[in-house]
């Protein structure tokens, strides 16, 4: 329970972050989308279940403040974060190399998924330039927010998991 309290705070901070300081960060327009990070770190941390349920709850955070379609980036994330989840068994915590390549890829997807359904809805088909001034500018930036944010993630979890099996040698 004191995990998911803590989980249900850090993706609230997370959210409060990314509409405040990181909207003030922006670089034309364009900032980093640490739900993202979150999604699939705690993804591939801690599997599909628990990457699902975050994917869910960072992305119906987006659609409730900010979406236009409710539930389109609560299913984008839920599918992002399930994704992540299958890479759990190859996870090895100190290795930057499957974090980062993961999250790129999770932005990429989150990114295309985006066009996909709320630009190509409206019959808008520049997908070259919004791939250009979009895509690819959110990823760079993601990605180096990962650089940041990823070990900060990483302890936390590591934290809670020492929690969790005191607790389970506990009982």
């Amino acid at each position: 329970m004191k995990r998911k309290i803590l989980i249900a705070l850090i993706i609230c901070s997370g959210f409060i972050l990314q509409s405040t300081v990181f909207k003030f960060i922006s670089i034309g327009s364009i900032s980093p989308n640490l739900m993202i990070i979150l999604t699939s770190s705690f993804g591939f941390m801690k599997g599909k279940k628990e990457g699902l349920w975050v994917g869910f709850f960072c992305g119906f955070l987006e659609d409730i403040f900010y979406g236009r379609l409710l539930g389109m980036h609560a299913m984008i994330y839920m599918y992002i974060g399930y994704t992540n989840g299958y890479f759990n068994r190859i996870f090895y915590g100190d290795d930057i190399k499957l974090p980062i390549s993961l999250i790129s890829l999770s932005e990429l997807a989150y990114g295309l998924g985006t066009y996909m359904i709320m630009f190509m809805m409206r019959s808008r088909f520049a997908f070259l330039y919004y791939l250009r001034r979009v895509i690819f500018p959110e990823l760079i930036y993601t990605i180096m927010m990962t650089l940041v944010f990823y070990r900060l993630i990483y302890n936390v979890n590591c934290k809670l998991e020492g929690q969790d099996v005191r607790s389970r040698s506990i009982v």
